[in-house]
């Protein structure tokens, strides 16, 4: 299975945090994971690599990010439409808390929250990714 493709599959983790480069000294000598550096346009991106895999992101916290708000681990889902997915999950009583934005090279991703509160990434990968 390809998770980058599979429309429900899980296929990235993000951690959002003041000091990225703690959190990578951290993660790095707790799993053995390795970062590559990449500028996504918003400002320093960091790859985090299990081998040669890339296993997850870190970031800083953005500039508009409420105060307080503490770092955090956030995880995408895979989805063949990421316009439809936003829409279906606003009418099924979910909340969409960052509109389908695009991502450079990447793909298309928007934030969602569903009735309980539980907060959730969903992405559609373009076809470069």
């Amino acid at each position: 299975m390809d998770v980058y493709k599979t429309h429900g599959a899980f296929s990235w983790a993000e951690l959002m945090t003041p000091d990225p480069k703690a959190a990578i000294a951290f993660y790095g000598a707790l799993f053995g994971w390795t970062s590559e550096d990449m500028d996504m346009g918003t400002g320093p991106y960091h790859v985090l690599k299990a081998g040669d895999t890339q296993v997850a992101g870190v970031m800083g916290m953005p500039p508009d990010a409420p105060p307080g708000m503490p770092p955090m681990w956030g995880c995408y889902v895979t989805v063949d439409d990421i316009d439809a997915t936003a829409k279906r999950c606003a009418e099924l009583g979910g909340q969409v808390l960052m509109p389908p934005m695009d991502i450079p090279t990447v793909g298309r991703m928007a934030v969602l929250k569903d009735p309980l509160g539980a907060v959730i990434s969903a992405i559609t990968y373009s076809s470069a990714s």
